[in-house]
């Protein structure tokens, strides 16, 4: 860091680095936001399917256990609701931060996630938002998309407090890849 200007307080700190800007500019750019929230409502349904099947599996394992054992393998049932939310995190985490940056139903609705500046997503940015996501569905509901419509990213709260942006990946060929920020 630098410091230009006179010594009466009249200059001004500056980074040699800089900020870098946002690496998706809706202005520039508005293929990539076109549709994003409709998509993302049907890429989280399609998430919530693979996340709710192996937990009824896993239920409907743990009820045929307890019969076979006369009723003690039923104690198992405590263990379900953490199980549900370490493989929700898990699932998160690994699948954003996996080559497609996108959980299995962001692929399918050819969306990606990706940092403000352009990098693709890792294990505890996918875990993180997941969280978030849910905490910010619990206390909003769903009045979160509002905040989606009021902004030209198409960013939900969590988005905007991570600092990630959700993009149309089909129209992704034509933006240059950031490089992996690990």
């Amino acid at each position: 860091m630098s410091y230009s200007g006179s010594g009466n307080g009249g200059g001004t700190w500056r980074s040699g680095g800089g900020v870098p800007p946002h690496a998706f500019d809706p202005w520039e750019q508005p293929d990539l936001f076109r549709g994003v929230l409709t998509r993302r409502v049907f890429a989280f349904l399609i998430d919530l399917v693979v996340l709710v099947v192996p937990v009824i599996l896993a239920k409907v394992f743990i009820a045929l256990f307890g019969v076979v054992t006369l009723g003690l393998g039923w104690a198992l049932f405590w263990l379900v609701w953490p199980a549900s939310v370490v493989w929700a995190i898990v699932y998160y985490g690994s699948s954003i931060g996996g080559p497609h940056s996108a959980t299995i139903g962001m692929r399918m609705m050819d969306l990606e996630l990706r940092t403000w500046y352009g990098s693709s997503g890792y294990f505890v940015l996918g875990a993180t938002h997941a969280v978030l996501f849910w905490a910010s569905v619990s206390f909003l509901s769903p009045l979160v998309l509002l905040i989606g419509l009021f902004n030209g990213r198409r960013r939900l709260l969590h988005d905007i407090i991570l600092g990630t942006v959700i993009i149309n990946s089909s129209v992704r060929t034509q933006v240059t890849p950031a490089a992996r920020a690990y």
